[in-house]
């Protein structure tokens, strides 16, 4: 059953590559069988891809792809959850790092991590949302839904608002809704406002020098406009909080204390129309830093919320994302390659989301290729199924029609003299400084 899948896949997956598709088809099996491979160039060593090198960059350059029968194929594979959970999604964005590519367009400044003590932390290039489905244990495997650049004209929350609105509809239908997850960025008003009408529920972090507002008291009767907003709830300081609606106690998987305290009918002031519960995780055992706080904000906007013994390791599935990001940059090549133009590098960055989703699909049919060192009551990795997924294929075949040999290039006509690639200004982004809440 687990081969039908992935064989419908595969060829629906065709289906979405209108232009190249054979030679975008030969890229993906290149990609998930050559492990060896450290750049774009060596995939051509793959038994799986039936072309010469400079085909790898020409698929990519003369591709178009049909992006929206690309997110139905992707959506129509998702594994509904068991019965009585739910669907858990996550969006986050990553940076492609392109500093000295002056012809590359639409660069902007995106952030770059892992640097190290006082280099700035940002740097030319171009940033990607992605939208995925959780596992239920954090682990590097994520099932991408969509992965969409960033132009310069947008924001990180307008995409990942369009992908949502885009994306969750195509979701199988489940008793309740799909909750999305978010960190931080996504907590604010604007995203809420944005996101408005999408069919999910949504759990984000929530900054804890933020301000809520209770709901507006009765009218007095008095003269004058009545009162939009109750009592502020202020996150830093809590002789405005009050005793919580809702309170549970417990332990965590190490067994530390737990409670967690939920306010609920609370509101921003800019959106008052839209109800928020808002969720405070107090971890006493916790060593109080920015990676392992001792109390933690979170805002959820909603029908159906999580119950709170639950909030704490639903939004622990949020960090299998940093861990996809880490096999797609790594092993899968995704900022590998230096392509010229936004465009090509969508088409690439497709090509790595629909590799990682056929390792998802293949993972419960393939045995474990192990080295020594390597421990086999570990649950299998993605590079783990990519050393066995040349068998697989050989036994799916490929969709791809056979390869016409063209023979060599002519060249450049005699005395032709290229010209220079245009070269392009790195985008400054306008920000808009947020409103100071008192």
């Amino acid at each position: 059953m687990d081969s039908n899948i992935l064989a419908a896949f595969r060829h629906d997956l065709y289906g979405c590559f209108v232009r190249a598709g054979d030679a975008l088809i030969n890229t993906v099996d290149a990609l998930l069988t050559e492990t060896r491979a450290h750049s774009l160039a060596e995939l051509s060593l793959s038994p799986f891809f039936a072309r010469r090198w400079p085909s790898l960059y020409a698929g990519l350059q003369d591709a178009r792809i049909d992006r929206k029968a690309l997110r139905r194929t992707f959506a129509a594979r998702v594994r509904p959850p068991e019965p009585g959970a739910r669907l858990i999604i996550g969006g986050d964005a990553s940076s492609i790092a392109r500093p000295q590519s002056p012809t590359a367009r639409d660069r902007t400044y995106v952030h770059q991590s892992n640097l190290p003590e006082g280099a700035k932390p940002v740097t030319p290039g171009w940033q990607f949302s992605t939208l995925a489905v959780l596992p239920e244990k954090p682990s590097s495997w994520t099932y991408v839904l969509d992965n969409r650049r960033i132009p310069s004209e947008q924001t990180q929350g307008q995409v990942m608002a369009a992908q949502l609105a885009e994306v969750v509809p195509l979701l199988p239908a489940t008793a309740l809704r799909p909750l999305f997850v978010g960190d931080g960025y996504y907590g604010s008003v604007t995203f809420l406002k944005q996101t408005e009408g999408s069919a999910c529920d949504k759990l984000t972090r929530f900054a804890r020098n933020r301000v809520l507002y209770r709901p507006a008291p009765p009218r007095t009767g008095k003269r004058g406009a009545p009162r939009k907003d109750g009592e502020p709830f202020k996150c830093h300081d809590a002789s405005t909080h009050g005793p919580p609606d809702e309170r549970w106690q417990g332990e965590d998987a190490a067994s530390h204390p737990v409670e967690v305290d939920c306010w609920n009918n609370l509101h921003f002031q800019d959106a008052r129309h839209i109800v928020v519960s808002l969720l405070r995780i107090v971890r006493p055992a916790a060593k109080g830093t920015g990676r392992d706080p001792r109390i933690s904000w979170f805002l959820f906007e909603g029908r159906q919320r999580p119950p709170l013994a639950e909030v704490s390791w639903v939004y622990a599935r949020r960090y299998s994302l940093e861990h996809g990001y880490r096999v797609d940059k790594q092993d899968l090549l995704w900022q590998s390659p230096r392509l010229r133009t936004p465009e090509q590098f969508q088409h690439w960055t497709d090509v790595v989301a629909s590799v990682r989703n056929q390792l998802c699909l293949a993972c419960p049919q393939a045995k474990e290729a192990l080295l020594p060192w390597e421990r086999a009551e570990r649950p299998a990795t993605p590079q783990q199924v990519r050393r066995v997924m040349g068998r697989i294929l050989a036994e799916l075949g490929t969709p791809a029609r056979q390869c016409q040999p063209r023979g060599y290039s002519p060249g450049r006509p005699k005395g032709a003299i290229p010209k220079p690639a245009p070269r392009f200004p790195v985008v400054y982004k306008a920000t808009e400084k947020p409103k100071t809440l008192v």
